[in-house]
This record gives C-alpha cells, structure tokens and sequence, in this order.
C-alpha cells in the first residue's frame, strides 16, 4: 500500500496539483490539516482535496478560525487579513466540509495530528525538548504532524535523553525505526529555504517513509495573491521558502 501524506497546502492549487502529478499512483490519501489559510485558491483546494481517494483530512488551525472554531485573535494581524479574506471567499458547503474534519486520528499504527499528538491543533514540534515530550501523547509507533510547514524525523529511544532528529534525502526511502514522529512538509508554503512544494509518500507494510520536493508556478500563485488582496508577506514567502 502506497499513501500520499500532505500537510498545510493553504489554498495554493498550483503547489497541490504539481505534487499530486509528481506523485503518480497511491492508494489513500492522509491529510493533516490547514487545507486553507494565506493562499488564493482555498474553494478549489478543498474540492481537490474532498475527491482524493481514500482520503483521511484533518482540521488544522487555519481551518479551525474559518470555521468559526477558533479566534482570529490567536493569529498574527497580517494573518488575520488572510483569514478574513478566506472566510469571505469560501462557499457554503466547503466551509461546513472544514468544519466537520477532526482534529486527529489513529490508523493501525500511526497517529495523525495537525500540530501535536499533546495539542492536536496549536502547537509546533520544532526542537528535540518538544519532539521528546511529544513522544508521551501517542502509543502507536509513529505519529504524523503538520504545522510547522518544515519536513523532519524524530526517533526516540527510552535510554536516550532527548529524541534524535535524521536527516532525509529527497526521493530516498527511509526505513523507520521503532518509534518516530514524522512531518511531510508544507504543500503551499514551506518553511525551511527551499519553495519547491513538500510532500511524502509512506508505505506501512514496509515502513517506508519518502520524502519529495515538487516544483511549481509560484509566479502564477503570486499572481493570483495579488489579485485577490493577501496580504504581501505571504505574497513574498513562497518565491523563498519562509
């Protein structure tokens, strides 16, 4: 079994339609979370995403303010421009398909949360003191997060003092360890220098985990950001990759 693992797309189509293409065949589709927010296409984002075979979707944070289930006010003002715009922008029965996802999952043996298994929606696993703690909230062997729009591998061994993260190679099959915390990148703004389109592909029989990079027509996004009256930071960020 072959499944498309997919984070924080934020309304961005052309990132979500070049990874599905650089993806080819997969059998289920998990994503987690924040299919909207900062981006120009969030009506079509979720269509693409609400068709997408055997599909598991999470609610993410930015999901959460549009649907009403959280405040604005924990966003940043220049993300709260974005989020007012996206509220504006989505369609009636887009909005209540985000309102309806959960904010986490278990599969067979991996559990899936947007931010944290410990806070499902609001916080980032970014350093080993937070991954560590993290390790506490899930009692599958591994558990997907989104969120912090940056790839990473954390294993934890219980004679270690802090979980260990790995460095991935592009395109290279990673044979997981026992326990792992995973996060497969952003689709529609990634965070860590390089803009290209994030994305991984795991195939639990094996425990695999792949990771890709995909490039896309940022200008054309940009473009379109423009148009619409987003805010210019996140105009700026996906030329960059911040």
């Amino acid at each position: 079994m072959t499944i498309l693992v997919i984070s924080d797309i934020h309304a961005n189509r052309t990132a979500l339609e070049a990874v599905l293409e650089d993806a080819g065949s997969f059998d289920e589709v998990w994503c987690l979370g924040d299919v909207v927010g900062y981006g120009p296409d969030p009506n079509s984002c979720v269509e693409i995403v609400r068709e997408l075979p055997d599909l598991v979707c999470l609610r993410g944070n930015h999901d959460s303010a549009v649907a009403g289930l959280a405040e604005n006010t924990k966003f940043n003002p220049t993300a709260q421009k974005a989020l007012e715009w996206t509220e504006q922008e989505l369609n009636a029965g887009n909005l209540t398909y985000i309102k309806e996802l959960p904010t986490h999952a278990e599969m067979d043996e991996v559990t899936l949360a947007h931010g944290s298994p410990r806070d499902p929606v609001w916080e980032y696993i970014m350093d080993p003191y937070t991954a560590t703690a993290n390790f506490d909230f899930f009692s599958t062997p591994y558990c997907l997060v989104g969120h912090s729009h940056i790839p990473f591998l954390y294993f934890y061994r219980s004679e270690e003092e802090l979980a260990q993260r790995r460095n991935l190679e592009l395109g290279e099959a990673v044979e997981l360890p026992g326990r792992a915390l995973l996060n497969p990148g952003s689709v529609g703004q990634p965070r860590d220098n390089d803009p290209r389109a994030s994305y991984a592909v795991f195939e639990p029989e094996k425990r695999m985990w792949i990771p890709h990079r995909v490039v896309y027509d940022v200008e054309a996004v940009q473009a379109r950001m423009k148009e619409a009256g987003l805010p210019l930071t996140y105009i700026q960020r996906i030329a960059h990759g911040w």
